[in-house]
């Protein structure tokens, strides 16, 4: 969406209701995504807005039996230079063709735009099989959660410290949504922490060898 669109467009080159396009862009602008301004009408109508997008993002959605994942990632800003400590070392050769050019020919840029596809079809690849190897564990996991939990509530706290496990979990927003007390989810995630320290000291012996520096993980923390 390089050029500003009406809502038509995007509903005819989408496919999906005209109402669906308009509450999704709706809850984009207000997230700043995008941007919108009143054009004219060319046959004297009310004005219509037009939409552009406003940053570059990326999004992801991985749904599976035992996985859900949703985020957006903001492209990183720069020209090719400042992106190549970034870029797969096999892209090399394009940042040094690309350098500080301000115009490309267009067979030149076909080149260049056909190697950065394959590029991408091999992390993508890359990326579906530590996905899948991400859902197997996942798969895996869900026996012990499910003998280990005494309620639907504590499973599903247990599942979302394992969708995120290198982040403290916003016990507030879980809470929200499954509409129980704070307290309450307080009180799981204690149980569970102990239980997570006992299984974690088990499975490493009574002391936890680490080099200096070494993160814990946030769970032991106290």
């Amino acid at each position: 969406m390089k050029e500003p669109h009406y809502p038509l467009q995007l509903s005819e080159l989408l496919d999906v209701s005209q109402q669906a396009v308009v509450k999704h862009l709706k809850v984009l602008e207000e997230s700043g995504f995008v941007d919108s301004e009143r054009m004219p009408s060319e046959k004297g109508g009310p004005p219509t807005k037009m939409y552009k997008v406003s940053q570059s993002f990326s999004l992801r959605l991985d749904l599976g039996p035992d996985l859900f994942r949703a985020e957006h990632r903001k492209m990183p800003a720069g020209g090719p230079m400042r992106l190549s400590n970034r870029l797969p070392k096999d892209l090399d050769s394009v940042v040094d063709r690309l350098g500080t050019r301000r115009k490309l020919p267009m067979v030149e840029a076909m080149g260049i735009l056909t190697e950065l596809e394959s590029a991408l079809e091999r992390i993508d690849e890359h990326r579906d099989a530590v996905i899948a190897l991400h859902q197997q564990v996942m798969r895996k996991v869900s026996p012990s959660i499910t003998d280990h939990s005494e309620s639907y509530e504590e499973r599903q706290l247990a599942h979302a410290i394992m969708n995120q496990p290198r982040r403290p979990l916003d016990l507030d927003t879980f809470s929200q949504s499954l509409r129980i007390q704070s307290m309450h989810a307080e009180e799981m995630m204690e149980s569970l922490r102990e239980r997570l320290m006992r299984d974690f000291a088990a499975s490493q012996g009574s002391l936890v060898a680490a080099r200096e520096g070494t993160p814990l993980p946030w769970w032991l923390a106290r």
